[in-house]
């Protein structure tokens, strides 16, 4: 049995993955391996520790109790971890700022001002999961944050940046397909997709409804990025934000859905942080990024 100290963090990374997605398959394809490799690294912590960690079914992947046990320490381990790495970073670069993002929310206007105005300084931008940006800002692997809401905001300065209004997207050859808006009267029915975070679920089903009627369940997915693809089968609708080419595929349309709250679009730091480049990127994203047409 290792000790806590020797860990292999790839390994305990690998972990986490499998934990979130409750699949090999799916951890795999998340972290571009394959899922035998997979399957082999996890063993490979499960006998350092000296427990098993995951129950393995024809249905999927649960957490043992021990695992349940490890993976908010393991999670801990790894954003320890990356801040120890970030600030070790930042006393041999003290110019330097990495801006997360996530599908569909452009930073580039900011991140280039911010360049221009800073040209000495090592201003990057990462592409986040939806799932994991929160986790990645309080992680340290990013500085600032811009995302659609909602998330828990907790430990974090979190300003809206503008709002993007909501659509339901359908198939081409749907009922409502053609419609220039829908209402929620007229999806009451249709199931939409689930997700595993409770906050976004509610959000993009609009459980309950305005009149406190549950909305119809749909099928459960682990990545909102499964959603069109559902759509397409016809298996369910979604809502999504009405953001600039969405949806990218020619076998579904978008239609405007009128009487619910628009999705915000928000700039997100840890609470404390006050650098000059991050007050610097905050100023950049209020002035430049407005929205779609801003």
């Amino acid at each position: 049995m290792s000790d806590f100290a020797d860990l292999d963090l790839r390994l305990v990374r690998h972990f986490t993955v499998v934990a979130e997605h409750r699949h090999f398959g799916r951890a795999a394809t998340a972290l571009h391996i394959t899922q035998p490799s997979l399957s082999r690294q996890v063993r490979r912590l499960e006998r350092e520790l000296g427990v098993e960690l995951l129950d393995r079914t024809p249905q999927g992947t649960r957490l043992t109790e021990a695992g349940e046990v490890f993976l908010p320490r393991a999670r801990a381990l790894l954003r320890a971890a990356h801040q120890a790495a970030t600030e070790a970073r930042a006393a041999a670069e003290p110019s330097r700022i990495t801006v997360g993002y996530t599908t569909g929310v452009l930073v580039t206007p900011a991140v280039r001002e911010l360049r221009r105005t800073f040209p000495d300084a090592d201003v990057r931008a990462a592409h986040l999961r939806w799932h994991e940006a929160r986790e990645a800002l309080l992680g340290h692997r990013v500085d600032a944050l811009v995302a659609r809401l909602p998330f828990a905001t907790d430990g974090l300065r979190v300003s809206v940046l503008y709002d993007e209004p909501r659509v339901v997207v359908v198939p081409l050859d749907h009922r409502l397909a053609g419609k220039e808006s829908v209402t929620l009267d007229d999806i009451a029915d249709e199931p939409l997709p689930r997700v595993p975070d409770p906050l976004w679920d509610a959000f993009w089903r609009i459980d309950p409804r305005p009149d406190g009627r549950p909305a119809p369940d749909g099928p459960f997915i682990g990545d909102i990025e499964d959603k069109f693809e559902l759509v397409a089968s016809g298996q369910a609708l979604a809502i999504a934000a009405a953001a600039p080419g969405m949806p990218a595929r020619p076998d579904l349309t978008a239609i405007p859905l009128h009487g619910v709250e628009p999705c915000h679009v928000a700039l997100a730091t840890r609470a404390g942080d006050n650098g000059r480049l991050l007050a610097a990127f905050r100023r950049c994203a209020a002035s430049l990024l407005t929205g779609p047409e801003g």
